[in-house]
């Protein structure tokens, strides 16, 4: 997760490891998801898991099922 500024939403990205067709080499590519944080649980750093919903706003059309793994504390 990056952002929880927002109340009640969290900006997800997933990245992938994607292989260039001409050099065979693998690069990464990521993707911002706004979703649905109905309990505010999620902070910046954690590991969670989204599932698509209906749409809840402009940009919004995911959900936080669960939180998978928290972000350590320094």
């Amino acid at each position: 997760m990056v952002s929880n500024k927002m109340d009640k939403t969290a900006i997800i990205v997933v990245e992938r490891m994607v292989r260039h067709p001409l050099f065979q080499k693998y690069y990464k590519r990521s993707k911002k998801y706004v979703a649905h944080d109905k309990d505010n649980t999620c902070n910046v750093g954690d590991k969670v898991q989204i599932v698509e919903t209906r749409p809840l706003s402009k940009r919004k059309r995911w959900s936080v099922q669960q939180v998978l793994a928290k972000a350590q504390q320094e």
